[in-house]
C-alpha cells in the first residue's frame, strides 16, 4: 500500500480507555442556526471517573456491554449504538489514509447513566476515536474533525480537557489552569431527552459566557466566583421535565457544596467541594436520603499545560 503500515498488534493485545463524564459547568445558549442546531457557549470539564472501554483486534467487529447501565443500551439495535457508528467512521478515515484498521471487539463497562447530561455516549465514542488516533497518529486531525457528525459533544470529549467550548461544540479553547476539584454527581434516575429540553427553551439567543480569565482558574474559589456570574440556560426547561433537579441542587448546597448546578440538559447535578472528605460526607447524606438515586464521587481532571496552545 505504497509504503503505508498495516496495523498488526504484537506486544499490546488490547487497549483500555476511560470515557469520563463531561460536565457543563456553565452553559449559555447563544443562538439557533437555520438548520435547527443550537450554538452554545460553555465551560466544560471532565471527571476522573467514567465508563470503561476495552478494544482488541478480532475476526469480526463486535460490541459487548456490562455495568450498571448496560441494559439501558442493549434494548436498541447494535447498529445504532454510537460506538458502532464511531468504529465505522474511524475505519473509513483510516482506510482513506492508506492504512488499515482491522475488525475490533469492543467491550463497554457502562457506569454512567444514559441521557443524563454528562456526555456518556459521546464520551464512549470519543474514547474509541482517541484509541484509533493513538494507533494511527496521522489520522488524528481527521478523526477529530469528523467527530462532530456523531454528536455535538463528541469533539470536546475527544479533546478531553477543560475548555471554553463554542459553536455547536466543535470550537474548543483549552483552559490554561483548572485545579483537580473534588465533586459529586447525582442523578435522580430520570432520563431527559435533549431535544425535548430544547423544545421547552423560552429564549434561544443569549449572551455568551463572561470572558474566561487568561490564566484560567487557580483555585476552587476562583472557579466558583466565575460560575456564579454564569448560568445553565437548559436548567429551567429541564426542571419542567425532571422536577427533582432543583431539589438536588439545594440538597448539595445544604450538604456543603461550594457550588451546585445541573450539567448539560440534565438531569445530573454536580456539586463542587473543598475536599474529598466534604464530598464523601455529602455522598453519604444523598445516598441515605435518596437510596434510589445514582451518586458518584470523583474529581475534576485538572488542566494540562500541554493542552493549552497559544
Amino acid at each position: 500500500m505504497d509504503g503505508a503500515s498495516r496495523f498488526v498488534p504484537v506486544s499490546t493485545p488490547e487497549w483500555h480507555a476511560t470515557a469520563p463524564a463531561k460536565l457543563n459547568l456553565a452553559l449559555h445558549v447563544t443562538g439557533q442556526r437555520a438548520d435547527g442546531y443550537h450554538t452554545l457557549s460553555s465551560l466544560v470539564a471532565f471527571t476522573e471517573a467514567g465508563d470503561g472501554l476495552t478494544v482488541r483486534p478480532a475476526e469480526l467487529d463486535g460490541l459487548t456491554l456490562s455495568g450498571r447501565f448496560a441494559n439501558a443500551l442493549s434494548d436498541g439495535a447494535a447498529e445504532e449504538n454510537i460506538l458502532v457508528k464511531a468504529g465505522r467512521m474511524a475505519r473509513a478515515i483510516v482506510d482513506a489514509s492508506g492504512e488499515e484498521l482491522p475488525p475490533l471487539a469492543l467491550h463497554l463497562e457502562k457506569s454512567l447513566p444514559v441521557a443524563s447530561g454528562i456526555g456518556g455516549g459521546s464520551a464512549d465514542a470519543a474514547a474509541l476515536l482517541r484509541i484509533v488516533a493513538d494507533l494511527f497518529p496521522r489520522c488524528r486531525e481527521s478523526l477529530r474533525s469528523a467527530a462532530l457528525a456523531l454528536g455535538a459533544d463528541v469533539p470536546m470529549c475527544f479533546d478531553g480537557c477543560p475548555a471554553l467550548v463554542e459553536g455547536l461544540g466543535e470550537i474548543s479553547s483549552p483552559l490554561r489552569r483548572l485545579p483537580a476539584v473534588d465533586c459529586l454527581l447525582v442523578n435522580p434516575g430520570l432520563a431527559v431527552s435533549t431535544p425535548a429540553v430544547f423544545r421547552q427553551l423560552s429564549c434561544r439567543s443569549n449572551p455568551p459566557l463572561p470572558p474566561v480569565p487568561a490564566a484560567g482558574f487557580a483555585s476552587l474559589a476562583a472557579l466558583v466566583d466565575y460560575l456564579q456570574a454564569s448560568r445553565n440556560d437548559l436548567a429551567a426547561p429541564a426542571g419542567q421535565l425532571a422536577p427533582p433537579i432543583a431539589a438536588i441542587e439545594a440538597a448539595l448546597a445544604q450538604a456543603g457544596a461550594a457550588f451546585a448546578r445541573m450539567s448539560g440538559s440534565g438531569a445530573t447535578v454536580f456539586g463542587l467541594f473543598a475536599s474529598s472528605a466534604a464530598a464523601s460526607r455529602a455522598a453519604e447524606i444523598m445516598a441515605r436520603q435518596h437510596p434510589d438515586y445514582w451518586v458518584m464521587q470523583t474529581r475534576l481532571r485538572p488542566a494540562d499545560p500541554e493542552d493549552f496552545q497559544t
